[in-house]
Formats: C-alpha cells, sequence, structure tokens
C-alpha cells in the first residue's frame, strides 16, 4: 500500500544517514586524489545492496545469531558517531583513499553503510516495504545527482554553507540515534 507520508518520513530518515550534501567535501577530495568517480555505478550498487539487505537484512542476522534489537542498538551506535563527527567537525574514523572511490567508500560504507542498514531494518518494522524501496530509490537519484554535480554543489555553497548543512544533518542523526536506542535497548534488556 503506498503511502505519501511513510514515503516521505522513510526518505527523510534515510537522507539524514546517507548524508550525501555533508559529504560533499569528502566526495570532493575523493574527486581531487582519484580523479574520475563513476556516480552511476556507486548509485546502482549502493540502491542494490541497501534494497537486498531490506529484504534479507533480518534473515543474514537470523543466521549468525544476532537479533534486530542488538543490532539496532549496534547500528544507533554507530549513527551516534557519525552524528558526533558531523556536528563537532572531528573524525573519528580514517580509512586510507582508495584506488577507484566507486564502490568503496561510496557506495559502500557512505551510501549503504551500517547507519542505512540499521535505519531500513527499523523502518521495515514501521513501514510497508513498497513505501521503503520508493524512498530508497528517491535517495539513490538525489545521491545519484549531487555526486555528479558535487564540484558545483561545493562551489555554489562555499565552506561555510556545506558546515551549516552538515551540523543540521548532524543534530537529526543524533536524535535518531537516541530514539533508535531507547526503543530498541528496553527489548534487550
Amino acid at each position: 500500500m503506498i503511502d505519501l507520508k511513510e514515503i516521505l518520513t522513510a526518505s527523510l530518515v534515510l537522507f539524514a544517514v546517507i548524508d550525501i550534501i555533508g559529504n560533499i567535501p569528502l566526495i570532493i577530495s575523493l574527486r581531487d586524489k582519484i580523479g574520475h568517480i563513476q556516480s552511476e555505478k556507486a548509485s546502482v550498487i549502493a540502491a542494490f545492496i541497501m534494497i537486498g539487505f531490506l529484504f534479507l537484512g533480518e534473515e543474514i542476522l537470523n543466521l549468525i545469531g544476532i537479533d534486530i534489537y542488538s543490532f539496532a542498538v549496534a547500528g544507533s551506535l554507530v549513527i551516534f558517531f557519525l552524528a558526533l563527527e558531523m556536528i563537532l567537525g572531528i573524525t573519528i574514523y580514517r580509512d586510507e583513499a582508495p584506488e577507484t572511490a566507486s564502490i568503496v567508500p561510496l557506495a559502500f560504507p557512505m551510501i549503504a553503510g551500517a547507519g542505512s542498514m540499521t535505519s531500513l531494518l527499523s523502518l521495515r518494522a514501521e513501514f510497508y516495504i513498497t513505501n521503503i524501496i520508493i524512498a530508497i530509490l528517491i535517495n539513490i537519484l538525489f545521491v545519484y545527482m549531487i555526486l555528479k554535480s558535487s564540484r558545483l554543489i561545493g562551489r555554489l555553497l562555499g565552506k561555510s554553507g556545506i558546515n551549516i548543512i552538515r551540523k543540521v544533518f548532524g543534530i537529526i542523526l543524533l536524535a535518531l540515534a537516541v530514539k533508535l536506542f531507547t526503543t530498541n535497548i528496553g527489548k534487550l534488556i
């Protein structure tokens, strides 16, 4: 059943978690280091990872003996630290720049990372799968447009504009992390 409110809510949650706007400085840096980023490839692979995890994520977790609540609590901690990075302007996790950035780190873990996957499982518990898939596709389309035009956006927003957007989405992510944690920790205890 297609529900516009569910699609909008799921889209906003995924948009905040993916934080493609906040990652524009990283995308520009990767583009400068390696030259060309394959926007189409990164977007399609991220979509497949997210949709695949939406359908198989819970089964994979059950196979390795992890319940969805434990995964959600762990994911809330990951989202919490991502939010702190965005709000405080610090780097907690650092990775070397790969030779190709289309799949790693763009498609995974920047777009379809632990935060996205945790959010998908949480959304799946509340919303119809059709609405979540539409929200994923909306976000992937937006991600593709941002990847394609990252240099132009970086010039238009400037450093201070990007920093403001990053901090706003950091606060949204922090609130999401708290909600995920408080909702799921009680089910574990």
